[in-house]
């Protein structure tokens, strides 16, 4: 009697638990992806940049409210002042470090993210400008900054060596050598993207971009297609297309109520964590990331992002950072990446070399050397990269990185070439 009872029991909660997970909505086709960013481009007054910040705040977090009524969670606010190269001039040394101590005590009270770069916009600037720039972003960690490589113009070799420089310095004189997380040397990327650290703008400022974190749709699209390309371009153009209109739609809206011009929309495919385009890309190819197969969905989901019928913003490429990446990080552990193939595979667009953890006693030689190898790819190709390197004091190929940021996956060091 007992026994059937039990048995009976046992059948009705296993029913409602069937019940229950046939009736729980599905956490792909139907789950939005999240903002990353809702970003705004201000030209600051030393003399009044509270009052400027508390407008911008205003219009971002109007436009993060409207975002989230529709559904789209938004991760961060950020605001991008005048480059730091144009901030600088004509200022003394010790108003130079006041306004930017203040200012990043303001961004930690109101929380909102910001980039203060770029640094040496030109190749001719003046190195110290780095020096200097290197040393406020070493002090204030709440300050994310770039450093100009390579435009138009061609490879700024000058500013390649400066940025080394840079990464030397934030590595030895930041915890855990994490300063580095926040500086890249950017090459090709334009003005107006809301994607950080390589964030900048040289106009009148009022002015605001959105940054997906496209990973999530990436995955949703190639976990219905496996290993057919055909059937993972259709259905991931589907649904970029489909949400960022959406998107598109409320920004522009914005726009309207707030006077702040709508610059465009970064769809590349950020991933964060366990949210990850390298596990994405395993569903699709059928093998681990790094494997024949992943030059191919680079280039396939590029494609897409590029004739998403919306107004365009940044990079809008596969972001592939190796260490806000769980399967990413686990896959360079293994020894499966290195950084001549994420070379290879931006070429294809992705965005760059991303979060590459180095060993500590690399040169600002080599430093440089990888610097200028992404610089000019991106000025052959004409599209924007970024480097962030992250070389590690005390460590030494084949340990583990020890990053103490709720944003990076730890994993294990390669040597260098």
């Amino acid at each position: 009697m007992i026994c059937r009872s039990w048995r009976l029991g046992f059948a009705v909660l296993l029913a409602l638990v069937l019940a229950a997970a046939i009736a729980a909505p599905h956490a792909s086709a139907d789950e939005k992806p999240k903002v990353r960013a809702i970003t705004a481009f201000v030209r600051l007054d030393r003399q009044k940049f509270a009052g400027q910040i508390a407008e911008t705040l205003g219009v971002l977090r109007k436009a993060k409210a409207s975002l989230e009524q529709a559904g789209y969670e938004v991760q961060t606010i950020r605001i991008t002042p005048q480059p730091f190269a144009v901030m600088v001039r004509g200022v003394s040394r010790e108003e130079v470090l006041t306004f930017y101590r203040d200012y990043e005590a303001l961004a930690k009270k109101e929380n909102f993210a910001t980039a203060i770069g770029p640094a040496m916009l030109h190749d001719d600037s003046d190195p110290r400008e780095a020096d200097l720039f290197a040393e406020i972003l070493a002090a204030h960690p709440g300050l994310d900054g770039s450093l100009t490589v390579a435009d138009e113009d061609g490879v700024h070799w000058n500013a390649v060596r400066a940025a080394a420089r840079v990464m030397k310095y934030l590595q030895e004189h930041t915890p855990h050598s994490q300063g580095n997380f926040g500086f890249a040397a950017a090459a090709m990327v334009q003005p107006y993207t809301p994607f950080y650290p390589a964030s900048y703008h040289l106009g009148r400022g009022q002015q605001f971009a959105v940054a997906l974190q496209g990973a999530s749709i990436v995955d949703d699209a190639f976990s219905s297609a496996r290993g057919d390309m055909a059937a993972a371009r259709k259905a991931l153009a589907s649904r970029m297309n489909e949400h960022a209109s959406a998107i598109e739609k409320i920004c522009k809206e914005i726009e309207k109520q707030t006077g702040w011009a709508y610059m465009g929309m970064d769809l590349s495919t950020a991933p964060l964590k366990d949210v990850s385009i390298g596990a994405a890309i395993e569903k699709l190819i059928g093998a681990p990331f790094g494997a024949s197969g992943t030059l191919s969905a680079a280039a396939l989901i590029t494609g897409v992002l590029r004739e998403v019928p919306v107004e365009h913003a940044g990079y809008n490429g596969m972001m592939m950072p190796i260490l806000e990446d769980a399967r990413l990080a686990q896959r360079w552990s293994e020894g499966r990446l290195s950084v001549d193939q994420m070379l290879a595979y931006s070429s294809v667009c992705g965005t760059g070399l991303d979060t590459i953890p180095l060993p500590g006693d690399v040169t600002e030689q080599q430093l440089a050397r990888i610097i200028g190898d992404m610089a000019t790819l991106a000025v052959k190709l004409k599209k924007p990269l970024t480097a962030r390197l992250l070389p590690v004091t005390g460590k030494k190929a084949g340990d583990r990185t020890e990053f103490d940021d709720p944003f990076l996956v730890n994993a294990t060091i390669h040597p260098l070439p």
